[in-house]
Parts: structure tokens; sequence; C-alpha cells
């Protein structure tokens, strides 16, 4: 039997958000593996345990710059240690210019994009600065440049804590805003089926079974209730499949709208701030133990 550790109980917590004695018993019925865990949980709890990729932990901004032509365009992350420094008028400006950097140079890296030339020096050298001048740490995290099919179109939503660069062919300019600004609400995982990892559809596939069985359901219909959890989860999690947020009737698919505009999109990228990055817990430890002593009183 694997030792279940407060680490691993917190890593747990912190892709689920389910309740702390939820995810230590969930991995001591897994033996500590972490995926099987999840999937417990997701039986047990449904979407209550699936909340993960919507959660935003760090600060900083997101930044974009599209060419004149809206042929070329970057979209950008940079961290910062507060909210307060990532609504700091330099820090801004040091994360715009990194985006236009980005899309003007094509550099390779976040090292190729910070040895490139800013003011006086370099993306470096600026950075290291404004971190002397404010005293904060601040970071460039990841970033992506893309050239455009058709034509790049941006939203930024939520103190730029979301940014969304779409490319999209055909249609207008409202269009291509309306659909980033669809993508920013909705946050779908890919532009269609063939995005979505084979490993999260058998995922599904195994919940829904296990979800069936545990409502009784005969043996002979768990893998067509499976087959139709995952095409509803499809429809969940790439961008054609979705109601568009405008629809009028609530029914309408972004690929209706598409078509009915004789437009397409090529792709898109979606960043959230801090996505994937979990705070540190100041007292994870005390949490522990006071729920766990809770739960022995009951």
């Amino acid at each position: 039997m694997a030792a279940i550790t407060a680490s691993m109980v917190a890593e747990l917590r912190g892709k689920t958000d389910a309740p702390m004695m939820e995810c230590k018993k969930a991995l001591t019925e897994a033996d500590g593996d972490m995926a099987k865990a999840e999937e417990i949980l997701r039986v047990k709890l449904g979407n209550k345990a699936s909340k993960a990729a919507a959660r935003i932990a760090a600060e900083g901004i997101v930044a974009i710059s599209i060419s004149a032509d809206g042929k070329t365009g970057a979209i950008i992350e940079v961290n910062s240690e507060t909210d307060f420094v990532a609504k700091n008028d330099e820090f801004i400006a040091l994360a715009n210019g990194c985006a236009a950097l980005v899309a003007d140079k094509n550099p390779a890296d976040v090292a190729a994009l910070s040895a490139l030339p800013m003011g006086e020096g370099t993306v470096e050298s600026t950075r290291a600065a404004l971190v002397g001048k404010i005293g904060e740490n601040m970071s460039i995290r990841r970033f992506v440049r893309r050239t455009a099919q058709g034509k790049l179109l941006s939203y930024i939503h939520g103190g730029a804590k979301v940014g969304v660069l779409v490319d999209l062919v055909g249609g207008d300019d409202q269009l291509g805003r309306d659909i980033a600004m669809h993508i920013a609400a909705s946050k779908p995982r890919s532009l269609d089926a063939s995005g979505v990892p084979a490993e999260l559809l058998d995922a599904e596939r195994r919940v829904a079974i296990e979800k069936a069985r545990e409502a009784g359901k005969p043996e002979a219909m768990l893998d067509k209730i499976a087959e139709g959890t995952v095409q509803k989860y499809l429809k969940d999690v790439t961008l054609l499949g979705q109601v568009f947020v405008k629809a009028e009737d609530g029914k309408q698919t972004i690929e209706q709208l598409l078509k009915q505009k004789g437009a397409s999109v090529a792709g898109f990228e979606l960043f959230l701030v801090g996505e994937g990055i979990e705070k540190k817990v100041d007292d994870f430890a005390a949490e522990v133990a006071a729920q766990a002593a809770a739960a022995a009183n009951k």
C-alpha cells in the first residue's frame, strides 16, 4: 500500500477542488495513483471534481500583438507575484513590448526573447531593472506566435487575465471578435474532436461506465451510455461543438454560426494567467488536521 502524503492530497485537491478527506480516501483506494484517484472522485462527485482547468492561481497578465495586416500575431503570459504589480503601467508596458517582439522577431523560446534588444538594453535587463525598481519578482512564462491562414483577431478579458488569439478565415472582424470572446468565456480545449487527447476520452468512458454501473444500468447498455457521454463531452470541450454564448435561441453552435457566415476557424490560442500553477497553501498541515479532527468527531 502506497503511503498517502499531505502533498499528494494537496495536489489532488488542487486538480479537482474536492474536499481534502475525499481526496485522501480516493488516493488510498487508488493506492497512490493520482490519475486513478481523480477518476474515482469524478465517479463520486461528478462535475464537482473537474474544475481544475478554470483555476487561475498566479498573478500577471496576458498581452497580445497583431500585425497591421492581421497576418502575424503573438500572445504572451508575463507573471508577477501580486495583482497590484500586474496593474503597474511599467509592467504592462514590458508585457506589451515582449508580445510585439515575439510577433516581429519570432524568437525560438523565452531565453531567445530575453536576449532581444529592448530600450537601452535587452528584454532581460529591462525585466531585471523593473524587478529592482518595484521590489517584486516577475517572469516571462510562455508565448505563442501564429501566422494566419485568414486574419488574426483577439480578445482580452478580466483585467488581462484571459487572452485569446483566433485565426478566422472568411467572415468579418466582428465575427472574429465574437468568437474570440466566446473562447474566453467557454474555454474550449480544442477546435474539434481531433484535438482532444485520446486518454481524456478514455477517462470519460471509464467514468461513465462506472457511474452507470453504480446506478444499476444493465451491462449491455454500458458501452452505449459511455459513447453518449463522450459525445456530450466533446460538445462541451470543442469550439465547434459549443453553443455560441451570444446565440439568441440558446442553441446555435459555433460550427453552425461559422457555416451561416461562410467562414471557418483555422485555429486559436487561449491563455489563462496562472493556468496549471497552484499557489502555496500557507498552513495546509493545520487545515488537514482540522478537517480530520472534525471528521473523527462526527
